[in-house]
């Protein structure tokens, strides 16, 4: 008999190496969502701090008093705040204390320390209320 074509059994064998596969990539990629959220809110809250410091260096460098005055979206390359990809805001609430945990804003995306007590400069990220982002 001259056939042609897979046998049952090579068909099956197949699937079966497919699915010991999928079973081990898949949970490498279950939250890869998640992860390039709190990866793209790091780098807008680098964007923060790196704008703070520089305002604070322009005060500092003008023979004026060197504080950490509040933040805009002039200060920022296209006049427009970083997106908190974790809790959907991209403005800055300027506060007196750290922020600190999983507290969330429902108008804002990250919290700056201004003026010239021991905290100012500090700035941090809100999130969604599930994610610590007190280590940031």
């Amino acid at each position: 008999m001259n056939g042609r074509g897979f046998t049952l059994i090579e068909l099956v064998m197949v699937i079966v190496i497919i699915g010991i596969l999928a079973a081990i990539a898949l949970p490498r990629f279950v939250d890869l969502a998640g992860q390039a959220e709190q990866a793209s809110t790091r780098g807008g809250l680098g964007a923060v701090r790196a704008a703070a410091a520089v305002r604070y260096a322009q005060n500092a460098t003008s023979g004026g008093n060197p504080s950490f005055p509040a933040l805009s979206a002039s200060d920022f390359v296209g006049g427009q705040l970083p997106a908190n990809e974790l809790n959907d805001q991209t403005g800055i609430n300027h506060t007196d204390s750290a922020v600190s945990g999983t507290a969330t804003s429902g108008s804002a995306g990250w919290w700056y320390i201004t003026g010239t007590t021991t905290d100012a400069g500090r700035c941090g990220a809100y999130s969604d209320g599930t994610i610590d982002t007190s280590s940031w």
